[in-house]
């Protein structure tokens, strides 16, 4: 190993390398492209970067002048890219190394200055990264290596076509390396497209089974408690970094809004957010300004907080995969941690099958309680070393006054209020499949009831009535009873007991607002109830008398409509009261004459034709009668076939030629018709009509 990565690994006390970190440096490894599957958590970014070191430093302990970039590590999202750049800042700091971050979200002017500055290794999100590329800013020539980290979740994000561009720009003659906690089709193509022929999968055995150093637990809830069991699960753990992971932007806001009520420090993680904030939210975790961040899966892909013990699911994630993404923020270097499903039971099956696709074993149980989150503080209370510490010398006067002017009892239980006032109340959950009964409503008791002067002809409506009784009588809502509005005037019962406070603020007018007054009644009132109309589906309303015996108001459809409820025998006249609606009398049959014999032409007398001669046929040859070669008298009755013009006894007359067809008929200066003769052309063209210039009407 190069020695001035080893003095930074020493440095950050590491004393031994992960599977994958051993896996990637291996010497027969150095200048092949890898495709390595790795659970999350399991020293990935050290690994490349343990990886690519002998590439970009060859046989020198220190890099050169910065300048063209020699490696290229993109990262799916703003706050892994960060995180990467950090690591990397530690690992090659010894070495001299100019680490360079492009996410979006950032002054794209800031990091194009940044890059002609010169830098070793380049951190960025794809997006930003092409960008920089098709700008020009990004010199790609002197590129050695090409690092995809979480290459999954880039192809799942729709980063295929850049990380296709990317890889496309870069030197033929570099390296490649994948690193991905799980290897899909996609990802499978991708690396055989733009990795060499030689390039090696590595699979660590992290991969087969479930992380160590995590505590997998599904707690089964009751389906209107998942919020009140998060909050006794931050309680009954108190870890000093916790995720809760949310499926929204939604439920990211509510539950930060309802945390941040109950006195938790918590920070908010979505993509709503700008990167500045998003940067202030993990710099708060870090800190110890906060110690819950809830959050969405893309904003937390990645993310590395350190002392993080505990991992919420407040939402059951859509994969085992992002139970694994989730899950892998807790337990990382060694560290233990809870990975927490919080299960409501019609979910329990979904649990499961999620469990199983993502091979790990999770023990089941209920959500903390209320006495199981008190216990939990007592333990840590006893356990807490305040109370092995030795009086200082500046607190032996005070200790001394405090056990004299009060007893231990009196001691212990301040010490318990403080202690516990500090941390906000658990939430008392109900046993998960049992419904909560419905406590019967008490009986309201012995009452005296009112009139109003206004009723539902004044619009008057119990949800403003309420609030004016309570502000007038100076009485709360429990004090009144039933209130009941009639067509002119309005029943309320108000609480015996209240009766003398209620009248003596009203005053002897007994006036409430906008001319209202109340009248005392004698006995119960006797109240109607308002008739309820159907509406109507079709046609008009019925608006003659109503039947006899009460009833709803019939509407009818049409003629149909009042034989629906007509026995069978009773539906033959299906014609309303409506003159106008009654159907037409049928005609009366009357015999028709017959028909003409056609060989009998004396009795065949057409319409306007001299009788006894029948109507011949079209076509036929007039036969002429009277002198040989003569013309008849009149106009006959048919046409004839001669053309017009033609002599008797003469040749025909030629037929005039027949007009060209134009070769475009749609084309109004081409058509037939003579211009400027009969009725103006009203087409789209031609001598189509001027268009009015005025407002259209």
């Amino acid at each position: 190993m190069i020695e001035t990565i080893a003095r930074a690994l020493e440095k950050r006390e590491y004393t031994t390398l992960t599977q994958v970190q051993v896996a990637v440096t291996d010497a027969e490894l150095e200048d092949k492209d890898l495709l390595v599957s790795a659970q999350t958590g399991s020293g990935k970014t050290v690994g490349f970067g343990l990886a690519i070191a002998p590439t970009l430093l060859g046989e020198d302990e220190k890099f050169g002048r910065a300048a063209s970039p020699l490696a290229l590590v993109v990262a799916p999202t703003r706050e892994l890219a960060l995180q990467v750049k950090r690591e990397l800042d530690w690992l090659y700091a010894f070495a001299g190394a100019t680490v360079v971050s492009t996410v979006g979200g950032m002054d794209m002017r800031t990091e194009k200055r940044a890059l002609e500055r010169g830098a070793h290794v380049v951190v960025a999100t794809p997006g930003r990264l092409v960008d920089h590329i098709k700008r020009g800013s990004l010199d790609m020539s002197d590129i050695r290596a090409v690092v995809l980290d979480e290459a999954d979740e880039m192809l799942d994000l729709g980063f295929r076509e850049d990380l296709e561009f990317i890889l496309g720009e870069a030197p033929e003659d570099r390296r490649t390396l994948m690193f991905s906690a799980t290897v899909p089709k996609m990802i499978a193509k991708l690396a055989e497209s733009y990795q060499k022929p030689d390039a090696v999968r590595l699979q660590t055995a992290a991969e087969k089974a479930q992380h160590s150093d995590i505590d997998y637990r599904a707690m089964l809830v009751a389906g209107n408690d998942p919020e009140n069991a998060i909050i006794n699960v931050l309680r009954y753990y108190e870890a000093q970094n916790a995720i809760v992971f949310c499926n929204t932007r939604a439920t990211v806001n509510r539950l930060t809004a309802r945390f941040s009520n109950r006195g938790f420090q918590v920070v908010a993680l979505s993509g709503e957010l700008s990167q500045n904030e998003r940067t202030h939210a993990l710099q708060a975790m870090r800190d110890g300004r906060a110690r819950v961040c809830v959050a969405t899966d893309v904003a937390a892909r990645g993310i590395d907080l350190p002392n993080l013990e505990l991992v919420v699911h407040a939402e059951l994630p859509n994969n085992g995969e992002t139970l694994l993404h989730r899950s892998g923020r807790t337990g990382r270097a060694g560290r233990k941690g809870v990975s927490a499903l919080i299960v409501p039971q019609r979910f329990s099956k979904k649990a499961e099958r999620l469990l199983q696709f993502a091979k790990v074993q999770a023990e089941w149980g209920g959500a903390p309680t209320a006495d199981e989150v008190l216990a939990k503080d007592e333990e840590r209370m006893f356990s807490d070393p305040v109370f092995t510490q030795d009086v200082a010398a500046d607190e032996t006067d005070f200790v001394t006054k405090l056990a004299a002017t009060f007893t231990p009892e009196q001691i212990a239980a301040a010490y318990l209020r403080l202690y516990r006032s500090r941390q906000t109340a658990p939430e008392e959950l109900a046993a998960p499949g049992k419904r909560e009964e419905r406590k019967p409503r008490q009986e309201f008791g012995p009452s005296q009831w009112y009139s109003i002067s206004v009723g539902r002809n004044d619009r008057a409506e119990p949800r403003w009535l309420l609030p004016m009784l309570c502000r007038m009588g100076d009485i709360s809502k429990d004090d009144i009873g039933a209130i009941r509005v009639q067509e002119t005037e309005t029943f309320v019962e108000i609480k015996q007991s209240s009766v003398d406070g209620f009248v003596k603020a009203l005053g002897p007018d007994m006036a409430l607002e906008e001319g209202a007054k109340l009248t005392k009644l004698d006995k119960v009132p006797e109240m109607s109830r308002p008739q309820r109309f159907e509406k109507p589906s079709g046609g008009r309303p019925d608006r003659g008398p109503r039947k006899e015996g009460g009833g709803k108001p019939r509407y009818d459809k049409g003629p149909m409509a009042s034989n629906r409820r007509k026995p069978l025998e009773d539906r033959s006249d299906h014609h309303s009261d409506d003159p106008r609606k009654a159907p037409k009398p049928k005609k009366e049959w009357k015999d028709k004459k017959p028909k003409h014999d056609p060989d009998t032409v004396a009795d065949f007398k057409p319409k306007g034709k001299p009788a006894g001669k029948p109507k011949p046929k079209y076509g036929d040859k007039p036969k002429y009668e009277g002198k040989p070669g003569g013309k008849p008298k009149g106009k006959p009755d048919y046409k004839s076939d001669k053309p017009k013009g033609a002599k008797p006894g003469g040749k025909p007359a030629a037929k005039p030629a027949a007009k060209p067809r134009p070769a475009n008929m749609s084309d109004p200066s081409q058509s037939l018709r003579p211009r400027g003769k009969g009725k103006p052309f009203k087409g789209k063209g031609g001598d189509a009509r001027p268009k009015r210039s005025g407002p259209k009407r």
